[in-house]
């Protein structure tokens, strides 16, 4: 007899205004929500479909579905490592386990993970591509934040940047084009993007020409994103890398995620952590990764009209530890 339960559903979160990044744009976030129960407590897990890893709702939700039964009848999660692949499916099934065994224990994730328990993390705030104009604007209203990460697009991204920095003087940046560089405008790029301040570049060109990487001098570190997805990506990524952007939809949970941020360490590799554009119950699992990075950018809930009931608390670009009652 199955002596848990599992359901599956997907949900719409409206943006404020709208997203824009290199690939294109959007208005809402579109998740998929994994409930697992056994009767008295319930575990929940949030993912988001990435189109650019030829994930939609349909298809997480089909993946989910080949794996209830064996969820069902206990399956936990190190065997979900091997019943799953890497990916945004796999990711929402693995937190809601984690979640169900702390609320079963009555310990916290932290506590049965052996890891922190995280405090306050200051994250990045993400401004969407635009024109230089437009960008500025919306550094100027945000430009007490100390941490903005930057949409890039390419061409004129260097007008954007120094306009960014003439809008907010005082923040740090970080600046991320989505593999939207060509291998001409890496040097100066990137020695334009020093002169700035920039701190890191993440993903500068598409993930098929990292090899092209080694062949300029680093006046900013270069953050994998599209190119490492979990620790079976990081010896291909390590020689052309500095650090690695830890996304719990690519490694397929906090259980794959919490062995990638040791690993990268072994490689000498930098930590940043990251999400998808997601609720406060997608950013809950990923700031135990904080103790450990360097860059911190779960800013996904300051960026929809509204959150979930006892979303995680952020005062600014401060994030507090999520509440029992959300995860954890």
């Amino acid at each position: 007899m199955p002596t848990r339960s599992l359901v599956a559903y997907q949900e719409s979160w409206p943006i404020r205004g709208s997203f824009r990044i290199s690939r294109g744009a959007k208005t809402t976030a579109e998740v998929v929500v994994v409930e697992i129960s056994d009767g008295k407590h319930k575990g929940m897990g949030e993912c988001v479909p990435y189109a650019r890893y030829g994930e939609s709702l349909s298809t997480v939700l089909d993946q989910i579905s080949t794996v209830r039964d064996a969820i069902n009848h206990g399956a936990g999660r190190i065997d979900l490592l091997s019943l799953l692949p890497s990916g945004a499916a796999r990711n929402a099934i693995d937190c809601a386990l984690w979640d169900l065994e702390a609320k079963q224990s009555g310990q916290t994730v932290a506590e049965l993970a052996g890891i922190a328990k995280p405090g306050p993390l200051i994250t990045a705030y993400t401004l969407s591509l635009d024109t230089p104009e437009k960008m500025a604007s919306a550094a100027q209203v945000n430009a007490h934040r100390p941490l903005m990460k930057l949409k890039l697009g390419g061409e004129g991204d260097i007008d954007r940047v120094t306009a960014v920095r003439k809008a907010a003087p005082k923040s740090r940046l970080i600046v991320d084009a989505n593999e939207a560089w060509s291998h001409d405008m890496l040097e100066d790029y990137i020695q334009a993007m020093a002169d700035l301040g920039v701190e890191l570049i993440e993903q500068p060109l598409p993930s098929s020409d990292d090899e092209n990487l080694s062949e300029v001098a680093r006046a900013v570190p270069i953050c994998a994103d599209e190119s490492c997805h979990d620790t079976a990506t990081l010896d291909r990524v390590a020689s052309n890398y500095d650090f690695v952007n830890i996304k719990l939809d690519k490694t397929g949970g906090l259980t794959e995620a919490l062995q990638m941020a040791e690993a990268a360490r072994e490689f000498g590799l930098g930590i940043m952590v990251g999400c998808m554009l997601g609720t406060s119950l997608a950013m809950a699992p990923a700031m135990l990764l904080g103790n450990f990075a360097r860059f911190v950018d779960l800013d996904g809930p300051l960026l929809l009209d509204k959150d979930r009931n006892n979303g995680i608390e952020f005062d600014e670009s401060v994030m507090h530890p999520s509440k029992p009652q959300l995860w954890g």
